[in-house]
């Protein structure tokens, strides 16, 4: 299957998912439930998810058990930006084309719904209603959660607000992009990975090296969008990264030259897995995707 309609199948398959999680909720608070669904799925690419059923299913993971893991992803993603859009963080008007969580709502509701998404992605992680050893499942949780917190995400955006205004270098820009968008993006594939009880150790070290390079790779593709992309295709504000004062891969590098090096990340993302014993053609195309894209 080609990345294109796979990945349609992937957001029809994991929208329908969520959004049948969403209305099984009970409706004592029916203006939640529809800033949930409003935060969770007005557009996005689904990226996360995708990396989660292609890995998974490289390993014949029943696509029901992914389900929920891919579910518990996105959840994490979409909290994240429901808060990276408040005033407190970018101050974002517009997110996926459409008026952001907090200017519709307001920015208690905005900070409650996130708060809610966050604790649904470690429900459904958490689940009995899938098949998977306990174990194994407490293995999914603290994958995702160590990739969302101090370590990952989090610690990451609280880099991004610290390093604004300021000049920082490559390296430091490296490590606040390996944490807030690149931490998240590896637990993806790892997640996929881990749901095959019998996962091996040489497959998860190739996996890992491959899913860091793809997660550099998409922030640095991102920054170049900031400069030079569409904002009726990336949903957003050009330019805003240069507005916040941010140090961006464009900013430090040059734009040719941070595309150059978003190729070359690719690249190197690809070569880590194209030998390995299973069908990684999804993964491939993936990592090509990442430094094609225009949204």
């Amino acid at each position: 299957m080609q990345l294109k309609e796979y990945s349609d199948y992937v957001k029809k398959r994991v929208d329908a998912f969520l959004q049948s999680k969403i209305e099984s909720l009970d409706n004592s608070i029916p203006l939640l439930k529809e800033i949930l669904s409003y935060g969770l799925l007005l557009g996005g690419k689904r990226s996360r998810p995708l990396l989660v059923y292609a890995t998974g299913s490289m390993f014949n993971v029943p696509l029901e058990r992914l389900d929920y893991i891919a579910a518990a992803i996105e959840c994490i993603h979409a909290y994240s930006l429901i808060h990276d859009d408040m005033p407190e963080m970018d101050n974002d008007t517009y997110r996926r084309g459409h008026i952001t969580v907090h200017k519709k709502y307001g920015q208690d509701m905005a900070l409650l719904a996130g708060d809610t998404l966050q604790s649904l992605a470690f429900e459904l992680l958490s689940s009995n209603e899938y098949s998977l050893a306990s174990e194994h499942k407490i293995k999914l949780v603290n994958i995702l959660a160590k990739a969302s917190g101090y370590s990952g995400m989090c610690g990451g955006q609280a880099l991004d607000l610290l390093s604004e205004n300021k000049h920082i270098s490559l390296d430091e820009l490296k490590l606040l992009h390996s944490k807030k968008t690149g931490a998240l993006i590896e637990s993806a594939v790892l997640l996929g990975a881990y749901a095959y009880e019998n996962i091996d150790d040489s497959h998860i070290i190739r996996l890992s090296n491959y899913a860091k390079l793809v997660g550099l790779a998409f922030q640095v593709w991102d920054d170049v969008l900031d400069v030079v992309g569409d904002s009726s295709k990336t949903g957003k504000a050009v330019g805003a990264d240069v507005l916040l004062g941010k140090s961006t891969y464009p900013a430090l590098m040059g734009v040719q030259e941070a595309k150059d090096y978003a190729l070359e990340l690719a690249a190197k993302a690809i070569n880590e897995i194209q030998t390995m014993d299973k069908d990684c053609s999804l993964l491939i195309d993936f990592a090509n995707f990442v430094v094609s894209r225009d949204h």
